[in-house]
């Protein structure tokens, strides 16, 4: 394919998320497609982000985004912007004629599930909300088994994940430990959750009720520990060496090339004290939903476990099905981030060590241990490769388990979150409908 041919691309935010896009378009679908432009509120960071491309990309501040669009004319927009501003440039987007790629969660409001679904109707712009988790070898069988009917009609799921203290932990250092900016776990990391529910059961939430709240990290835990830290970064503090919470950025290159390096811009920090003040989100939630073919949901999402992975059980009429996943831990943006799909050290595809048992248990049979292709290479139990080269590929793409999802299914997704962080405020169950009368239909 010509350049002049190529699928043209640009992308806002360059954060660490957003470098899984930058590398599959500069390197696997480079002769396909192109990165002709990022657009970012820092400059530093942008050119950070950008060093060693060929051909570098364009730069536009946040304030250029229009004129980047125009000048561009590009085949779809990549957001990986803070969460609580992908309303904006993804309707500004849609406005402008454009398709969108976006991270999830689409939104962290109600305001902006609405702002979204109102332009994409409008518009007719095609958005895609990056859910990699349903393109996991593992999830795509759940998914085949379920609908297959081979434990009948799923009666209950119980549904836990564990984020360990490594991975965990970042969420309360970085940006996400603010609820405006992330919407809370629930809206921010739950949303992949809730979307397999959603998935794998092929139907939708109906009311939802939540408990939890901020159990581990924050200065008041720790003081009622008497595990205070009183250092308000990691970084060039001596008293956060021996902490084994706090992230030094000077320690890791990209980390430091990335952020430290770039704080001058906009005065980020990515080591914030995981035990210090100004923490407004939930580490430790429990989740009840049930479904419009009444089929309930519970669960769990602990954010300081001792392990990393994840725990999902379906009762059905006719049988049971457990799967049960053990995933690597990871700082995001460092060497060890799982959604590297590379050796670091230049020798090819990373092996991906993530143990997984699927059984499937029919009332009165013994229990059958099913096989699951080996996963080689891409983070996230294979799903990132997948949904990189449905995204990049520019090839027809073969989706009978209709694993691509869009706005719809980002808006039923973030539902869940919304209506679990307001039934923490009030204590009571939420109906969607009311929530978000949109989605009644």
């Amino acid at each position: 394919m010509t350049t002049a041919n190529r699928r043209r691309y640009v992308l806002v935010g360059t954060g660490s998320r957003a470098q899984m896009f930058r590398d599959a378009l500069t390197t696997t679908y480079a002769d396909r497609a192109q990165l002709t432009a990022i657009c970012d509120l820092n400059p530093l960071r942008m050119r950070a982000w950008a060093a060693g491309l060929d051909p570098a990309p364009a730069f536009y501040t946040a304030g250029e985004f229009d004129r980047m669009i125009r000048e561009q004319r590009p085949t779809a927009v990549i957001i990986t912007t803070v969460d609580a501003t992908h309303h904006l440039y993804v309707c500004r987007a849609m406005e402008l004629g454009c398709d969108v790629i976006l991270e999830k969660p689409m939104t962290t409001t109600v305001a902006g599930c609405r702002a979204i679904m109102a332009a994409q109707k409008l518009t007719g712009c095609r958005l895609t909300v990056t859910f990699n988790y349903r393109y996991a070898p593992r999830n795509s069988r759940v998914k085949e088994l379920l609908a297959g009917g081979v434990i009948g009609d799923v009666v209950s799921v119980h549904f836990e994940w564990l984020l360990d203290t490594k991975h965990g932990a970042d969420y309360f250092r970085r940006w996400h430990r603010d609820k405006a900016n992330s919407g809370g776990l629930l809206v921010h990391k739950s949303t992949h959750h809730f979307d397999l529910v959603n998935w794998w059961l092929g139907t939708r939430p109906d009311t939802v009720m939540a408990m939890g709240g901020l159990r581990f990290y924050g200065s008041d835990n720790a003081t009622a520990r008497a595990e205070p830290r009183t250092y308000p970064r990691a970084t060039g503090h001596a008293s956060a060496r021996q902490d084994p919470f706090a992230l030094d950025l000077s320690a890791d290159p990209q980390l430091k090339a990335l952020y430290f390096d770039c704080e001058a811009a906009d005065g980020y920090q990515r080591d914030q004290n995981v035990f210090g003040e100004g923490i407004t989100i939930e580490d430790d939630v429990a989740v009840l939903v049930r479904y419009r073919n009444s089929a309930v949901l519970s669960y769990h999402l602990t954010a300081f476990a001792p392990r990393e992975g994840y725990r999902v059980a379906f009762n059905g009429t006719r049988g049971r099905l457990d799967l049960d996943v053990v995933e690597r831990a990871y700082v995001s943006g460092t060497d060890s981030d799982h959604n590297q799909a590379r050796n670091v050290s230049g020798g090819g595809p990373v092996e991906v060590e993530e143990p997984v048992t699927l059984t499937v248990q029919p009332l009165w049979g013994r229990p059958e241990r099913i096989a699951l292709p080996a996963v080689t290479h891409g983070g996230h139990g294979g799903a990132d490769a997948q949904l990189l080269r449905d995204l990049f590929s520019g090839e027809p793409v073969s989706d009978p388990l209709g694993r691509a999802a869009g706005a719809e299914d980002g808006a039923w997704s973030v539902s869940c979150g919304l209506a679990a962080n307001q039934s923490l405020l009030t204590g009571q169950a939420v109906r969607i409908a009311e929530l978000l009368p949109e989605l009644a239909g």
